[in-house]
C-alpha cells in the first residue's frame, strides 16, 4: 500500500486537506503574525517573501496539508508529512504552525492525532525535528507523546532535536484515552 502524503482528514476540531496554490493568501494571513515564529529557527517567516519560499517548499514537498477550523471552516495553519522512508518504516511530521487563538494544545493535539493515525497505517515510527530553542514546539510534541531520541540532521543539513512516536506508543496512548 502506498503512503498517501496528502490525505483529507477530519477531527473533532480540525479538518486537514491537501495544500493548494489558491491557499496562499489565507494561509499567509495566519502566518503573518511574528509571534508564531519568534522561537522558530526561521523567525522572519512572517515576512511575505520568506513565507512565500516556505509555502512553495510545502507545495513541492507533496505532503503539505492545510488546517481548517472545523466549526468555522477558516484556515488556522498547516502541517506536513516529509521524508517517507519505507525501509526504516518512518516518516517525519513537521513544519506545523497554528494561529495563536488555537494555541494551548487542543487544536494541535487533534491535528496530530489525525496525522499520526493516518501515518501508522503505513509506518512504524513518526519523527519530529525541532530547533533547539523552540521550546513551544518541544512542549507540544512532548504533550502528544513524543520521546526525545538522538539529534538528527534535517533536510537543510542542520542539526535538530529529534522526537519519535512509535505505532506501539500511539496505540497504548489511544487505549489509555479510551480506558
Amino acid at each position: 500500500m502506498t503512503f498517501d502524503l496528502q490525505p483529507t482528514l477530519h477531527g473533532a476540531l480540525v479538518d486537514l486537506r491537501p495544500l493548494c496554490l489558491a491557499d496562499f493568501d489565507s494561509l499567509y494571513a495566519v502566518a503573518s503574525d511574528p509571534l508564531i515564529w519568534e522561537q522558530h529557527p526561521a523567525s522572519d517567516r512572517y515576512k511575505p517573501e520568506v513565507f512565500r519560499t516556505f509555502f512553495n517548499e510545502g507545495m513541492q514537498s507533496g505532503g503539505a496539508l492545510i488546517a481548517l477550523d472545523k466549526k468555522h471552516g477558516t484556515v488556522i495553519g498547516s502541517s506536513r508529512y516529509f521524508g517517507y522512508d519505507a525501509g526504516a518504516s518512518e516518516i517525519e511530521i513537521g513544519w506545523t504552525f497554528l494561529a495563536r487563538r488555537c494555541w494551548g494544545g487542543r487544536y494541535n493535539g487533534d491535528m496530530k492525532q489525525q496525522m499520526l493515525r493516518h501515518a501508522f497505517k503505513f509506518v512504524d515510527r513518526v519523527i519530529f525535528l525541532i530547533g533547539e530553542h523552540n521550546t513551544r514546539s518541544r512542549r507540544a510534541v512532548e504533550k502528544i507523546g513524543g520521546v526525545a531520541i538522538a539529534p538528527r540532521i534535517d533536510a537543510a543539513g542542520r542539526q535538530r532535536l529529534a522526537y519519535e512516536i512509535s505505532a506501539v506508543m500511539f496505540e497504548e496512548s489511544q487505549r489509555r484515552r479510551a480506558g
